[in-house]
């Protein structure tokens, strides 16, 4: 028996035996199998634990030895001979350049050229409708505007220059709207914002009678303007609730006209404050709700407090839509001249003259020249705060990242 096992045993007893990468741990290419000369000239023992046991001796071999094992190393099996052969320039295949073929390859580029030319018409008809609205609504009455701000009239072809420019920029009540543009945007925007915000992040948690708020604040996106101008008249009149209120719970406290004192501009602002939370707040709810939740419970057991992972996570996500709810709601707040117009009529109180009013006067007295002028200067004014507010949105999102 123990012959036998002998016999089929595959392992040879040469003295000189490449090892092969892989083969021994712990032994690098080029490392040879030497066994003594007393295993060497011993009959194999049976099979047993204690000759399976027997430990080889390596012995590293020099870079010429090394280098010629590497040249005479037995070559890979189970490769195609074309995966090692070189490859000439005659075993390249040449088709025929046969009738057959130029009508093949002339039907080929027809197609392609049939394919491209469908996706640009199903490209332009859908881009068509949308890009001529833009041309005549938009870039076609802007050209137009432009031209009119460097003549004299529209009537009178005569080119002034920047004499239009200079009257503009020169006018008292230019300026005034300007100042007064600016400052309610300067307050209003960032708290339409910042209380869309808070209110969202409340509303996100287990706050009872929630629902009850959130219905308060969309009341007004299904409001006319007409209306709430009718509800701020009934609360900011002279005879109003507010004056009512006021002197119930104080003796002797004098009427406030609200709409023709220093306050005018405040309650513009809360005017403005309850039209637009609602839609601001609706998006941050749809921002907030998009957050992963892994993040956050992740975050919250490493053990990071609200605050901590607002600033770290929440506020990463939220920069797109906090961006966009800037921008929406600077555009309403240029576009406040309706409710104001409203309220007061073509010649508000001082702090309420918004550069819409402006516009409005120019138009109505046919001073198209001036108006378009003011016009310009208004659009290059918005196009360098929302250029601003785009580059502070891409800082932001790169130190984000970093």
């Amino acid at each position: 028996m123990g012959t036998l096992l002998f016999g089929m045993d595959n392992r040879t007893n040469k003295e000189d035996q490449l090892i092969e990468k892989g083969e021994v741990t712990g032994m690098r290419p080029g490392s040879e199998v030497i066994q003594t000369e007393k295993a060497a000239k011993e009959p194999a023992p049976e099979k047993t634990d204690k000759a399976l046991a027997v430990k080889p001796i390596v012995r590293v071999l020099s870079e010429e030895e090394h280098e010629e094992a590497l040249i005479n190393r037995p070559k890979p099996k189970n490769v195609t001979p074309l995966a090692t052969a070189k490859l000439t320039p005659k075993d390249i295949p040449v088709f025929e350049d046969t009738p057959e073929r130029r009508e093949t390859l002339e039907l080929r580029k027809k197609r392609h050229f049939k394919r491209k030319l469908r996706d640009w018409g199903i490209f332009t008809g859908y881009l068509t409708p949308s890009f001529a609205g833009v041309l005549v609504f938009f870039f076609l009455p802007l050209i137009l505007l432009l031209k009119t701000s460097f003549q004299k009239s529209p009537t009178n072809s005569d080119f002034v220059g920047f004499r239009n420019y200079e009257r503009v920029l020169t006018n008292e009540a230019f300026i005034s709207a300007s100042k007064n543009t600016l400052t309610f945007a300067l307050i209003s925007v960032p708290l339409a914002v910042v209380l869309a915000l808070l209110i969202a992040l409340l509303l996100n948690t287990g706050l009872p009678g929630k629902s009850l708020f959130r219905s308060f604040l969309l009341n007004p996106m299904m409001v006319p303007v007409a209306s709430v101008v009718l509800i701020w008249q009934v609360f900011f009149s002279y005879n109003g609730v507010i004056n009512g209120i006021a002197a119930d719970l104080f003796e002797g406290a004098q009427k406030i006209d609200w709409m023709k004192s220093q306050y005018a501009q405040v309650v513009i602002m809360l005017l403005f404050l309850w039209k637009n939370l609602g839609y601001n707040m609706v998006l941050f709810l749809a921002a907030l709700n998009s957050i992963p939740h892994e993040i956050l419970e992740s975050a919250e057991m490493d053990g990071a407090g609200p605050i901590k992972r607002f600033f770290a996570i929440k506020l990463h996500y939220l920069s797109p839509t906090i961006f966009f709810v800037g921008i929406m709601s600077l555009i309403n707040s240029f576009k406040i001249f309706r409710e104001v117009y409203l309220l007061t009529g073509d010649y508000p109180f001082d702090n309420l003259y918004m550069l819409q009013h402006f516009m409005n006067n120019s138009f109505t007295h046919l001073d198209y020249s001036k108006l378009s002028a003011g016009a310009i200067v208004m659009c290059v004014v918005m196009i360098i705060i929302v250029g601003g507010l785009f580059f502070a949105e891409s800082k932001f999102d790169s130190d984000v990242e970093e």
